[in-house]
């Protein structure tokens, strides 16, 4: 048995890659929605962050079904 030791990096480099990127959006989002608490507590309101959360959130479910796609393909 030969290991491609190339291949086996490059799948490591694209996967530290893409879960750093997974855990910023992920931590994105989570400071939009505590914008919005902080928001409501002054009695204003954060449209555009919570706006932003949701689409940070929604991109993370994207790649984790991606993955979950490429993994059964």
């Amino acid at each position: 048995m030969k290991i491609d030791w190339a291949a086996l990096g490059s799948v490591f480099g694209v996967s530290l890659v893409v879960t750093v990127a997974l855990v910023g959006l992920f931590t994105l989002g989570v400071t939009g929605l505590s914008r919005r608490e902080r928001a409501a507590a002054q009695g204003g309101t954060a449209a555009l962050a919570v706006t932003g959360a949701y689409a940070c959130f929604a991109a993370c479910a994207a790649a984790v079904a991606y993955g979950i796609y490429l993994i059964v393909a």
